[in-house]
């Protein structure tokens, strides 16, 4: 079968999703999950946006061994060299240029001609060859681009060395019967065209990243590009276990496999959702709550008589497996190690002590601890998230005859402890009064809400806000059996990524004057 290239770019059309900014250890621990799931590339980020962007893109380079790792610049000479400050120490590394193609783009973003958008592209090109052996150009908004344009600039990159030309669909604008066609025209058309890979990269603007990818696939493309659970700007951008399970489900159509680690696709998709604060959505294809779920009375007749009757593929496929060993109260630190390695977490002596004593914790407020309930506290309580603000100390008082308020006491970064008290129109509303008051920032709360990690009544309850300032949006978590216990510790969780956010952004002015 042809093998198809998986080009993940998680770290870096993912993380431009509005309100999502990933400090570098997030970056690194989606980056070595990448690896266990097996992509072939992965793009780490842009590394002339800001210091602090090449920083995590060259601890990416270091860290990563079997994936190649991109950088991607634009086709400037000062991106270029920040590229390959960026990716010095990579086992393999790849710079990903780009430039715009389409007539809107030639005349209000860069105001080119034709010439000059030929003359610009190959001049990176040559540039970019004197430190990288591997270079892939992207034709942006290539889907509204002239085809005979698309031939002129492929037949370029093809000629200067370039190993992968990528045709995007940079606006999801396309359908795709006509994005497909736009890989047999370059397949017929351009001279030596099998020198270099061609490389499908989808916007979901209209709903369709996915099937334009299997249609470019279905005309020769040797590479995909997509994030998990398909994030990304704007609508995102095509989800890459959508295509690996299309095409492991569909292998008689298609003739294509990757080789992704398909049991690695939920753990993948889960940590990438945590770290960013985007929710899977319950319908989402292949990783959402109800990929597996059949509540029809037809339906569960027909799983329990033929599970193939309503299943195309297993839930095991992907990773997810039903827990064997229930843990409580009564539980020793050797069954809760074990289950740890069987949910996949490898952790430090000191990690699994702390860990363990946050597992007693739980298991004395309820009677058996679940998968789940673990996985969502130690993905709370492990990450090493920047804590500007630490919640140390909570006392809400609530009557139906009286006004909810709040008693917060934040622990500040230099030690210093600080206490308000707010009233509100509810207990949560009052919380967050008293958290402004103590941390003495101003936002705008633009999202709640609440969801159960398991079921029963004392459910582990998770608490997802999406906080708003000036620009800039950021999103927080939080978990707990208290559900505002919950909302206190997401609101605090998006406060300090708000600062983190600020730094980053503060950089990037820097940079840009």
């Amino acid at each position: 079968m042809r093998k198809i290239h998986i080009f993940d770019t998680t770290l870096r059309d993912g993380e431009q999703s509005p309100g999502v900014n990933l400090n570098t250890r997030e970056k690194l621990e989606i980056a070595y999950q990448l690896e266990k799931l097996g992509v072939d590339r992965m793009e780490a980020g842009f590394p002339a946006a800001s210091p602090g962007d090449l920083a995590a893109v060259n601890a990416i380079a270091r860290a990563v061994k079997n994936s190649t790792v991109i950088g991607l610049s634009r086709s400037r000479e000062q991106d270029i060299e920040a590229v390959r400050e960026a990716l010095q120490g990579a086992q393999d590394p790849c710079i990903h240029l780009f430039l715009a193609t389409s007539p809107i783009h030639r005349q209000h973003k860069l105001r080119m001609d034709k010439a000059q958008v030929l003359d610009t592209a190959r001049s990176a090109i040559r540039y970019a060859k004197r430190y990288f052996s591997k270079i892939e150009f992207s034709l942006e908004d290539a889907g509204r681009t002239e085809h005979d344009f698309l031939v002129e600039v492929t037949s370029m990159a093809v000629q200067e060395g370039a190993a992968v030309v990528n045709i995007p669909d940079t606006v999801g604008y396309l359908y795709p019967e006509e994005y497909g066609n736009l890989f047999r025209i370059l397949k017929t058309q351009v001279p030596d065209i099998e020198k270099v890979q061609l490389s499908a990269h989808c916007h979901n603007d209209l709903g369709m990243a996915t099937a334009n990818t299997l249609a470019a696939i279905m005309n020769g493309a040797d590479q995909i590009e997509g994030t998990v659970n398909g994030i990304g700007e704007r609508a995102g951008n095509t989800a890459i276990e959508e295509i690996a399970m299309a095409l492991e489900t569909r292998q008689e159509l298609f003739g294509a496999k990757t080789t992704l680690e398909l049991s690695e696709i939920a753990r993948t998709s889960r940590l990438v959702s945590r770290l960013t604060g985007m929710v899977v959505p319950g319908n989402k294809a292949i990783v959402g709550a109800n990929a597996f779920a059949h509540e029809s009375g037809i339906h569960q007749d027909g799983m329990l008589k033929e599970k193939t009757t309503y299943e195309i593929m297993t839930p095991e496929t992907i990773g997810l497996k039903e827990s064997k060993l229930v843990l409580g109260k009564h539980s020793g630190r050797h069954a809760f190690r074990e289950k740890l390695v069987e949910l996949g977490f490898i952790l430090e002596e000191d990690e699994v002590n702390r860990a363990f004593a946050q597992f007693k914790d739980l298991a004395d407020k309820k009677k058996e601890v679940t998968d789940d309930d673990l996985i969502a506290l130690l993905e709370e309580k492990l990450v090493d998230s920047p804590e500007v603000f630490k919640l140390q100390e909570m006392y809400v008082t609530y009557g139906n005859a009286s006004v909810p308020s709040a008693r917060i006491s934040l622990c500040l970064e230099d030690g210093k402890y600080v206490t308000s008290e707010a009233e509100g129109n509810g207990s949560v509303d009052a919380i967050y009064n008293a958290i402004d008051k103590a941390s003495g920032e101003d936002v705008i709360l633009a999202d709640y809400s609440i969801k159960s990690v398991t079921h029963g009544k004392d459910a582990l309850g998770e608490v997802h806000v999406v906080l708003k300032q000036d620009k800039m949006t950021v999103q927080g978590r939080g978990v707990s059996t208290d559900i505002l216990g919950a909302s206190a510790r997401a609101y605090v969780d998006a406060l300090n990524h708000l600062v983190e956010k600020r730094k980053t952004y503060t950089e990037r002015i820097n940079v840009n004057l």
